[in-house]
């Protein structure tokens, strides 16, 4: 195995109500833990999300209504989640996109705050489209010659991506090896938050990348539109965005003081 891990990655999928990191809800999860010594552990669940599945949805992962009725609800699910995760780094196919995020709007909603930030973060399809530029079912048929059966069943998503992560690190020999350095490769150092709805020009300036104000310096936008931030704040932003905008705002406040 040429990935290189000092502690254990677990590689999660979600199968949701819809995409929406805000107000969308888990139906099922799937993770797969991967220790330094190359021991796995599953962990597998469907969740009553408390919110009917539209039927769009249901039509993507075949999971309905009915069949999660049952099922513990996330708040339930979460202390055996977090201690499944433990001290674990993250990986997953658009992970930091949307996966991590709606995962962590999950924890918060419940009142857990989920400590991420020292997690390194290793998404395959960021390092999938830097270096071939496709999706997870052809990652998996170019690097493990293996068609996706069940695809959007997060157990046979989530054991896919784990299979590419480990045949993309024994694929090419200039890719990196370690947890730390692969997080790198994943990571947008401009992003100040998951979704990339702010980011720092070159002159490392915090700006909006999104609407009206897409390449405006935040700064100049509060200063002209002061009510723009008690807006973003109650808008339909997911808890990671509300937070980066809330770490911009002190550092002006703090420069301005």
């Amino acid at each position: 195995m040429a990935l290189q891990l000092s502690k254990p990655l677990v590689v999660l999928d979600l199968e949701t109500t819809g995409i929406n990191v805000s107000n969308d809800r888990i139906v099922e999860l799937a993770l797969v833990k991967l220790h330094p010594d190359g021991k796995r552990e599953t962990y597998e669940k469907r969740v009553n999300p408390e919110m009917e599945i539209p039927e769009a949805s249901s039509a993507v992962h075949g999971i309905y209504n009915k069949d999660v009725a049952l099922c513990p609800t996330f708040e339930t699910l979460a202390p055996e989640i977090i201690e499944f995760i433990g001290d674990s780094d993250l990986g997953g196919f658009n992970s930091t996109q949307f996966d991590i995020p709606l995962l962590i709007q999950e924890f918060n909603r419940v009142n857990i705050d989920f400590e991420y930030q020292d997690k390194k973060l290793l998404d395959a399809k960021i390092i999938f489209h830097k270096m071939e530029q496709r999706t997870l079912s052809a990652a998996y048929q170019f690097y493990c010659n293996k068609t996706l059966e069940n695809a959007h069943s997060a157990l046979a998503d989530t054991e896919a991506t784990l299979e590419v992560l480990l045949a993309q690190t024994n694929h090419y020999e200039d890719l990196p090896q370690t947890a730390d350095e692969l997080h790198a490769f994943c990571e947008d150092p401009r992003k100040l938050d998951f979704a990339g709805r702010f980011i720092r020009n070159e002159q490392g300036v915090a700006c909006f990348n999104f609407g009206k104000h897409k390449g405006k310096s935040v700064e100049e936008v509060f200063a002209k539109e002061p009510g723009y931030y008690s807006w973003m704040l109650n808008a339909d932003f997911a808890l990671d965005t509300k937070n980066a905008l809330k770490k911009v705002k002190a550092e002006i406040d703090a420069k301005n003081a």
